[in-house]
């Protein structure tokens, strides 16, 4: 059971070999927190809420590093909005809002999650020392900005497999204090249409962190100089990532022994953009279906693919999880009272592991479980003419609750219990049911036709309706 992941960094599809075995670190780039989080963001997240799950799956025991960067240009240009919302004020609103929209679709929150405002004096003494070791300057403008120089530095490049020559102009801070327009910002001095409250003192003079030197350094003080995996958007590789690897190895560390990046989302094929118009907008896409449906969706392409979002998309992954609750739903009532009743231990199939342990083969991985499901159901079909099939059943059940479990969509989980808007099904539990029992009244009384018209009412609903052992029971199909 080898878990298999695609490093960025060599473009080969690696064996996972933890630096600790038995225990891997993870450190993710999470959230700047400018604006409200759109369906990427949530499809970011997931992918490694997928690999953290997985990996705690397979044995190992994981440390997950999500930071939030809670200081930028972005940020500071959003704020002051019209009501006059200060840059921190607006940064904590937004992250709240990234919050509640991982735990809405059943993202597990990180071990630490760490603000970058918080870890200010650590990215200051990593600068201090790419000073002292000649790989960073000091502005001579007077601005007291401070460059990471990249001609000292042969390897950058590496990870996006680029020539220093062939790359554009770094456009994270203006030229003018810069040796070479390529050098990239460590430190911002503060400028007068900041606000005060925008900047910290340092050797250098009052300024702001760079945003990449923030991950170098709080990946370092909470995992280490060296640690398992970086993961990120792959939007994120050039210059993000690349000028962090820059940056940590130049100060002498081993950085990350994997890089592995997420797919995008396009929306009815095109990229999404603000200038396009056509963000969509995590509560928005969280309006249209069960957020369970919403995280099966998300999941369901592999994580490194680039993802296209359209109109209904949400309708196919509905009636593909429907499936998977029907199931479990039947085989509940059916083994309801038999000696198969009880849950074994989660067995997850072999075909299942192969998948994910193959840079987390999710696609393969739910054509598996819906494999299980449907050899489920034919099991149940049997059962009255053969009770030996109950026993499958039961197998085939915990199967798909093994899988269902690890993938974050465990229908009969406390998660998605509480995400079930109680007034609605109420109403409609109480308006199928009244016409169950009109239909049960015209049956008793030999009104097949009545009978069979309220059956094909239901249906033309979409609702399904199972006969057995003198009772029905309603689903949705």
């Amino acid at each position: 059971m080898t878990v298999r992941l695609y490093d960025s960094r060599t473009q080969l599809l690696r064996e996972l070999e933890p630096r600790e075995p038995g225990k891997v670190g993870m450190y993710v780039c999470g959230p700047t927190v400018q604006s409200s989080p759109h369906i990427g963001h949530l499809r970011s997240a997931l992918a490694y809420d997928l690999w953290r799950r997985w990996l705690s799956a397979r044995g190992y025991a994981v440390t997950f590093v999500r930071n939030v960067t809670d200081i930028d240009d972005k940020i500071l240009s959003a704020a002051p909005g019209t009501d006059g919302e200060p840059w921190w004020a607006l940064a904590y609103r937004v992250e709240l809002e990234f919050t509640a929209g991982y735990s809405t679709i059943g993202i597990l929150p990180p071990t630490y999650e760490p603000r970058a405002t918080a870890s200010v004096p650590q990215m200051q003494e990593l600068i201090e020392r790419l000073i002292e070791r000649g790989h960073a300057y000091v502005a001579d403008d007077g601005s007291g900005d401070v460059y990471f120089d990249v001609k000292t530095w042969p390897a950058y490049g590496e990870l996006t497999n680029q020539e220093l020559d062939d790359m554009a102009d770094s456009p994270d801070a203006e030229t003018r204090g810069k040796r070479d327009p390529r050098d990239f910002a460590l430190w911002k001095g503060a400028k007068p249409a900041e606000p005060e409250s925008a900047s910290w003192a340092s050797p250098w003079g009052a300024g702001r962190p760079g945003w990449h030197i923030e991950c170098s350094a709080m990946s370092k003080r909470y995992l280490g100089a060296a640690f398992d995996i970086h993961g990120g958007g792959l939007d994120l590789r050039f210059p993000h990532h690349e000028n962090e690897l820059a940056q940590s190895a130049a100060n002498g560390d081993a950085f990350a022994n994997y890089w592995v990046h997420n797919g995008l989302v396009n929306v009815e094929g095109q990229k999404m953009s603000k200038s396009l118009g056509n963000s969509v907008f995590a509560s928005e896409l969280l309006a249209l279906a069960r957020p369970v449906v919403v995280r099966y969706y998300l999941a369901s392409a592999h994580y490194r693919s680039t993802m296209d979002y359209s109109h209904g998309a949400l309708i196919e992954a509905e009636a593909a999880f429907a499936r998977i609750e029907g199931f479990l739903d039947r085989a509940n009532r059916t083994l309801e009272g038999t000696h198969f009743a009880n849950v074994g231990a989660p067995i997850i199939p072999e075909a299942f592991g192969v998948a994910m342990d193959d840079d987390l083969g999710v696609p393969q991985a739910l054509a598996v479980l819906h494999d299980s499901v449907r050899a489920g159901n034919t099991a149940l079909d049997a059962a009255s003419d053969d009770p030996g099939q109950l026993e499958t059943a039961a197998r085939l059940r915990e199967e798909v609750l093994a899988m269902t479990e690890v993938l974050g969509v465990n229908p009969h989980s406390a998660q998605w219990a509480a995400k079930t808007d109680g007034a609605a099904s109420a109403a409609l539990e109480t308006l199928v049911q009244r016409l169950i029992d009109d239909r049960a009244r015209a049956r008793d009384g030999k009104d097949f036709a009545a009978a069979d018209r309220i059956r094909d009412e239901l249906t033309a609903a979409g609702i399904v309706l199972e006969d057995a052992s003198g009772s029905t029971h309603w689903s949705i199909a």
